[in-house]
This record gives structure tokens, sequence and C-alpha cells, in this order.
């Protein structure tokens, strides 16, 4: 959901950072963090060692920036779709849209958040706190729609719909891309059911 975004912060980038955090993408998605060294990024960036190190120091500080970069991109989308939508109901179906488009996109290979913490077990890692917080960031826009709805439990209805929709992104990847976003928006169906009848 985040290619596009993900492009435009880079072209903010001096020219060099950019073309290394574009390729830090493109191989962390493809083959994983921790199996893409400094080199490979060296050359699929077409920079000098020097340049690295000058913009990211080692290879932990661009995953932090990598996955930093991509939070960013995703939770503006999120509230791209939200800001567009008619009502809080629309925006919940909006997302859940964006959610099918990104499981039939040819080259999707799962959420980069969840592919990362399961490379980095570690809660405390610098790499699982971008992950809590992204997802916290997520929580609480679910948690402001439903609001909106006047769900009468709204934070449980959050963390029941954040389940279904990190649950999407992964049997998405790994098993039925269809039922995934079918089961995503049923889960929408209920907890919308759920809410207030005036809203």
């Amino acid at each position: 959901m985040t290619s596009l975004l993900q492009a435009e912060t880079t072209r903010r980038m001096a020219p060099a950072k950019g073309r290394i955090l574009a390729a830090a993408t493109s191989l962390f998605a493809a083959e994983g963090i921790r199996s893409v060294g400094v080199d490979r990024l060296i050359q699929q960036s077409s920079v000098t060692k020097a340049t690295f190190y000058k913009h990211f120091g080692s290879k932990d500080r661009l995953i932090h920036d990598y996955l930093q970069a991509a939070s960013v991109a995703s939770i503006s989308e999120l509230d791209d779709i939200i800001v567009s939508a008619d009502s809080a109901r629309a925006a919940l179906y909006a997302i859940a849209d964006a959610v099918r488009d990104a499981l039939h996109n040819d080259k999707f290979r799962g959420s980069m958040f969840i592919n990362a913490a399961a490379e980095f077990p570690d809660p405390r890692s610098a790499v699982r706190l971008v992950v809590a917080d992204h997802h916290e960031a997520v929580s609480e826009r679910f948690t402001q729609l439903l609001q909106r709805l006047e769900h009468p439990l709204a934070g449980e209805a959050a963390d029941e719909l954040m389940l279904a929709y990190v649950g999407a992104f992964s049997w998405g990847h790994v098993g039925d891309p269809i039922g995934a976003s079918v089961a995503l928006r049923r889960t929408i169906d209920r907890i919308v059911a759920d809410a207030s009848p005036a809203a």
C-alpha cells in the first residue's frame, strides 16, 4: 500500500540517500533484512561505501530509517483514505478495499512490519519499537473511526479490527489473499452492525 508514497519520500531526500533507501526497500522486501548485506545495498544503489556510511552510519540505522519511512508512508496513505471518505463507515470499507488491492499486487511480499518483527524477536530492539509504534498508530485511527460511529465498545472493537487487518496481510501472503480480504470485510460488517444505527 505504500510504494507510491515511499517513492515520493525518497524523491525529497538527497539523491544518493534516496537510492540507498529505495534499494533497501526492494531488497529487504524480496529477500529479508538480515540476508542483505551492506555491500549488496551499496551495489544496488550505485553509491560508494563512504556515501553509504555518510548517510546512514550503519546497516542498523538504515533498517530503522527504512521502517520509519515505510510507517510514515503507510499512515499517510491511511489518513488520506480516511479524509477522502464520506463517513467513518465508508472509510472502514475503503481501507478494506485498499488491503484487498495490496494483497492482489504481484509485488506483495507480506507486511514489511510483520516480516521485520519476525527477523528481530527481541521486543526491546529498535526494529520492534518502530513496528509497535506503527501498529499503535493504525489502532488509534481505527478507534477514532469507531468512536465516530458511536460504537459502544470502540476500543475493544478496534482491537478486533487490528487482528483482522494485520491477519489479512499475513494470511494474504502465506495463504489465501481472497479469503483474507473477505474475512477482513466480514469483520468490518460485524463491527459496523454493532455501532449506533444513527451514526
